[in-house]
């Protein structure tokens, strides 16, 4: 998402249901994420129901600031206090920008990896958690960004929410004239992450894998985004049709790399309740660590923003929300 997020400023409209993910996404009005380039655009809910490798073949840091608009969820009291020891996966993630005591929440929470839609780790990260970076858009393809790529990660994510105007905003031509310049690095690398319509026929990211294969370019793995505006039980369903619908039409491992539960309007952003994120979690991340196809997730993101929960994990290093202790018993 950020492009202000900073990427990522979200303006999005969630699309319910049918429509195939959005991010994963739709983060309304606009998320300013600190210090990245998304802008917070419209998430759209994955398809309620499933259809059905590798794929061979300068511009600053994006900073992340979230900043969500319009939020309608009532305030909620402190939550309690964390167990000692976080649960810890191989696949568990966040996303995140900066955070007072970023360090003690990615390690509090258990997160063997993180991103931060740019090449550089963010300041204070400390090393509990792999940094993965990210080449965010066109105008971020450039000699210095890619050799702090090389410096700091061997994984490269692709270009973000390449399908929405208010995010990288690339078309698939030049999407494929650039990723030669990705693939050069010599890191593993994930593909473009649309924000919807990952398994669509034609679709964005169809397209690209298409072109891809016929150029001869690598895609070691498919990175996704998706927000649910469905906040009842049946959303973990939602989520993992999608993510077994684009198995089903690329067999390319999978990172799901934004997810949580948002439902946007023209009014704002409105966010699930305590207890029904929490559970939410508690339900896909187990499903997640269950799918074989799945190499890892990140949730959005670690921290909040505008003295609101949101979806975020942590208000500070010492204080988790509910949806943080949830996560924090994730890959258990």
């Amino acid at each position: 998402m950020p492009t202000h997020r900073a990427p990522r400023s979200r303006n999005r409209t969630l699309v319910a249901g049918a429509a195939a993910v959005a991010a994963v996404a739709i983060i309304v009005g606009a998320v300013a994420l600190v210090g990245r380039p998304r802008s917070a655009s419209q998430l759209q809910s994955a398809p309620s129901t499933p259809p059905s490798g590798t794929l061979a073949a300068s511009t600053a840091d994006p900073v992340v600031s979230a900043t969500p608009s319009a939020v309608t969820a009532e305030p909620t009291a402190p939550a309690a206090p964390p167990d000692p020891t976080a649960a810890t996966s191989a696949k568990k993630g966040v996303s995140t920008w900066e955070l007072s005591g970023l360090a003690t929440a990615l390690s509090d929470v258990g997160a063997s990896w993180y991103w931060n839609w740019a090449v550089s780790p963010t300041p204070g990260a400390g090393d509990s958690a792999e940094f993965v970076p990210m080449i965010w858009g066109p105008d971020s393809v450039t000699s210095d960004n890619l050799d702090r790529a090389q410096r700091n990660g061997t994984v490269l994510l692709g270009f973000n929410e390449p399908d929405f105007a208010n995010q990288s905003n690339i078309s698939v031509e030049q999407a494929l004239d650039l990723w030669p310049r990705l693939q050069a690095t010599g890191m593993r690398l994930g593909s473009p992450a649309p924000a919807v319509g990952g398994a669509d026929p034609g679709g964005w990211l169809d397209r690209f894998l298409s072109g891809a294969a016929q150029r001869g370019y690598r895609v070691d793995f498919i990175a996704l985004h998706w927000y649910g505006s469905d906040f009842s039980a049946a959303a973990v369903g939602h989520l993992r049709g999608y993510l077994q619908a684009v198995w089903d039409r690329y067999h390319l491992p999978i990172w799901l790399t934004e997810f949580a539960l948002i439902r946007w309007g023209s009014s704002g952003a409105v966010y699930p309740s305590d207890a029904e994120q929490a559970a939410f979690i508690t339900g896909t991340t187990e499903m997640l660590e269950g799918l074989s196809f799945v190499e890892r997730y990140a949730w959005f993101a670690l921290p909040t923003s505008d003295g609101r929960d949101g979806t975020g994990l942590y208000r500070d290093g010492a204080t988790p929300t509910a949806a943080g202790i949830a996560y924090r018993g994730a890959g258990g």
